[in-house]
């Protein structure tokens, strides 16, 4: 240890400059710029596609109704009573809803359903 003016100084231990840390702190916002929107696309392709394998399972379902209830091409079906047993249901005992916030439709036995989304998200939400 040194003595210089009437202060005691420790060698060989310097603290960060702020120059390095605005460097380190530029670095992290940098990363997280480029980072966060690939999340966020990420976020609806996964919602887009879980939404299209409801509208698959609501479809699957509706035939299965159909065909064991005799039903034709163009019947009408009650989506919540007819489809519940043939479809697995979420926990609250419902038929799953759209991730995105979307709302299931389905009236008619050899029409897709559709989601109340449709086309107006990218990705769609809509049967190929």
């Amino acid at each position: 240890m040194k003595q210089m003016n009437n202060r005691i100084r420790i060698q060989g231990f310097q603290g960060f400059t702020l120059v390095e840390i605005m460097i380190v702190v530029a670095i992290i916002g940098l990363l997280a710029a480029i980072a966060i929107p690939n999340f966020v696309k990420a976020r609806a392709t996964s919602q887009a596609n879980a939404c299209i394998n409801n509208l698959r399972q609501l479809d699957a379902a509706a035939n299965e109704f159909a065909l064991e209830k005799g039903k034709s091409t163009g019947a009408s079906i009650t989506m919540n009573t007819d489809l519940t047993p043939y479809i697995k249901l979420n926990s609250a005992g419902k038929i799953p809803g759209c991730p995105a916030g979307g709302t299931y439709t389905s009236s008619t036995v050899g029409i897709s359903p559709t989601c109340s989304i449709g086309t107006t998200v990218n990705p769609t939400h809509v049967l190929p």
